[in-house]
């Protein structure tokens, strides 16, 4: 009982009767082991059903209006979570198979069609979904399942459980471990024929045709003999006409261009075939280009096997959460047939997924003109946010998923006017990790752009002061000052954290956050007061900050990469380099607290003894005020990789 394969479900298809009919509900649940905890059923809006169970009754008119608001809603996995859970009782009954009780039929909005068989049995206590459900609409939560040795009841519960456990008032599986449970129910309930083993594929009908003008022409050709004929090879590849006006109105063009769309059948010689004029969805491409790829000029098939052999799989896969089932369940598919086929000796596309998050803003609606663009709602004097077509007061929703039918969008164009392609990109990589969604910020754009102006300034200063010097490369220990020391390897310290965040985890934002630090630690230099020394290192620190920074800023550093005299493009440079040898300070910070409490840290020599730490602490000023003329008790000493002390007084 448990999810494998390409979008494959192993579990159990029960059949519920509806109570007073002959006809049953079929269910399919990968938990047939919550059976004798269905106390009610929930069938999805969609669900033919759900018209024919309040026919008739006096819940008709509730039960169409209800699946007229649902139709109006985001039907997907991700829009369920943006909607509140509500329902409709039926007015109709059920059987349950295992208790042979007769439970209630709701429909609920968020229950998919496309879900197993668009029918769920309602388990409360084992599934927060339909708990939620429950207690909003007063329905029994009976507990199936506990973890061994725990007590739960249905009237008390504050949230279901959803992990393993023995089976409680399910009859004679009381005591039974839920997942040996599993296939006994099952075989139970098969004997009964009240249920059976089954799988359930979640690869959804796929219809590849699109009415337009780009896109790979489907090679048949439609003949009133002979059918659908396809095309024979030597005709292959179909090219799309060059000369095709794109429609005013819309619409693709190609069945209106007799050049394109009439044919002559390969079979019978008929001149009045017709060329199929719909072209693929770009998912039949995306799904296996990047095979293409390994060959680009290979002209005896579609990819030299040998270059697949050695490129692929692919390594990485980026993509975002939309496409996390579809294209990847699609892909997959692909991979299998060709395997299959013996095209190819591996069943899997992708080696790792990364999914990035979505783009998000708030809306904006007003009374008269719904959701309005970002530009078309102003503040006036009192801060008050008007329509900019009536005047009115403008309401601002939650933050959610940017989309042009909500216009909770920006305008690319006017960030690139205002602040250029790196500060936009900029902010997009610091606001949040790649798999987390990033609330768009006019404040953090405006923030991006003062770090740029920084780095900027402090180059050109720092330029002025150190010309004719060579960075040095050498190891910490080599420098006599202890503030060069201190800045080098917190430089090399630097290299190594956005190498590791880039390369390990695209935590980009970690990387640029690690870079910033760099900076702030240059300004709070006196370049006035700096030796040979300490300029050699600090033009080090900047020349590897222009490199970290590339990837990122690429034409900002590309400009001062230039200035600092370098020939070539900073994007073909290697990428720096850390010395293990300097990744280490001399320096430990000690943390100092009064009877438990924080009350100060200092720095100290990392070679020196505990009795020297014992006597800095007790020295600090700030220590002095909270232990006032006491004599400490006692001073505990933890060395870690920051050294605690507690005086006890």
């Amino acid at each position: 009982m448990q999810k494998n394969w390409i979008g494959r479900s192993v579990g159990s298809e029960l059949k519920f009767k509806i109570y007073g009919q002959e006809n049953d509900i079929e269910v399919f649940t990968t938990r047939p082991d919550t059976v004798f905890g269905a106390t009610f059923m929930c069938l999805a809006p969609e669900h033919p059903l759900v018209e024919s169970l309040s026919k008739g009754t006096e819940k008709q008119d509730e039960v169409a209006a209800f699946v007229q608001k649902v139709s109006t809603q985001e039907r997907s996995a991700e829009g369920l979570e943006k909607y509140e859970k509500e329902g409709v009782f039926t007015g109709a009954f059920c059987i349950n198979p295992a208790t042979g009780e007769k439970i209630p039929v709701y429909t609920a909005n968020f229950v998919l069609m496309e879900y197993g068989t668009g029918a769920i049995m309602s388990v409360p206590a084992g599934d927060q979904r339909d708990f939620d459900f429950a207690r909003k609409y007063g329905l029994e939560i009976r507990v199936v399942v506990q973890p061994k040795g725990e007590l739960f009841d249905g009237n008390t519960m504050d949230q279901a459980y959803t992990g393993e456990g023995l089976l409680v008032n399910s009859r004679e599986f009381n005591g039974l471990d839920s997942t040996k449970a599993m296939d006994a129910i099952t075989d139970w309930l098969e004997k009964k024929g009240r249920g059976k083993k089954a799988v359930s594929y979640r690869l959804r009908d796929w219809g590849i045709s699109r009415q337009r003008y780009w896109g790979a022409p489907i090679p048949v050709i439609h003949c009133p003999d002979c059918g659908v004929v396809p095309v024979p090879e030597t005709d292959l590849p179909i090219r799309l006409p060059e000369d095709a006006n794109l429609l005013e109105k819309g619409g693709s063009p190609l069945p209106y261009l007799d050049s394109f769309a009439k044919a002559t059948c390969p079979e019978c010689n008929r001149q009045d075939a017709k060329r199929d004029t719909d072209t693929m969805d770009t998912f039949v491409e995306s799904s296996w280009y990047y095979l293409r790829y390994c060959s680009p000029r290979y002209d005896e098939g579609i990819f030299d096997p040998k270059a697949v052999k050695y490129w692929a799989p692919v390594d990485q896969y980026i993509g975002g959460v939309e496409h996390a089932v579809l294209h990847l369940l699609y892909s997959r598919y692909f991979m299998r047939v060709l395997n299959t086929l013996g095209i190819i000796d591996f069943k899997e596309p992708f080696t790792r997924l990364l999914t990035q998050g979505m783009v998000c803003k708030e809306t904006m609606t007003c009374p008269d003109h719904g959701y309005l663009f970002p530009e078309e709602a102003l503040k006036d004097d009192k801060g008050n946010l008007l329509c900019t077509k009536c005047n009115k007061d403008v309401e601002v929703g939650r933050v959610i998923k940017m989309s042009k039918s909500k216009k909770n969008v920006v305008d690319p164009n006017e960030l690139l006017e205002k602040y250029g392609a790196d500060v936009t990109r900029l902010f997009c990589l610091f606001a949040a990790p790649p798999e987390r969604d990033l609330e768009w910020s006019e404040d953090g754009v405006e923030g991006s752009n003062r770090f740029v102006n920084r780095v900027w300034r402090l180059a050109l200063e720092c330029l002025e002061k150190i010309d004719g010097f060579k960075p040095f490369t050498g190891a910490a220990s080599d420098l006599s000052s202890e503030q060069a020391k201190t800045l080098y390897i917190k430089a090399n310290q630097t290299i190594q954290k956005v190498t590791d965040d880039i390369d390990k985890s695209f935590h980009f934002n970690t990387a640029i956050s690690a870079v910033m630090e760099l900076v702030n630690v240059l300004y709070a230099i006196d370049l006035d007061s700096a030796d040979a020394e300490m300029k050699k290192v600090i033009l080090f620190s900047l020349e590897n900050i222009l490199l970290l920074l590339s990837p990122i800023l690429p034409h900002f550093c590309e400009e001062l990469f230039e200035k600092f005299g370098k020939t070539g493009s900073i994007l073909e440079q290697s990428w720096p380099e850390y010395r293990k040898d300097s990744l280490k300070t001399d320096e430990i910070i000690v943390v100092v607290q009064v009877n438990g409490k924080l009350r100060s840290k200092f720095t100290i020599d990392a070679g020196v003894g505990e009795a020297v730490i014992k006597e800095t602490a007790l020295a600090d000023e700030k220590i002095k005020k909270y232990i006032g003329d006491k004599k400490p008790k006692k001073v505990i000493i933890i060395r870690k990789k920051q050294t605690l002390i507690n005086i006890v007084v």
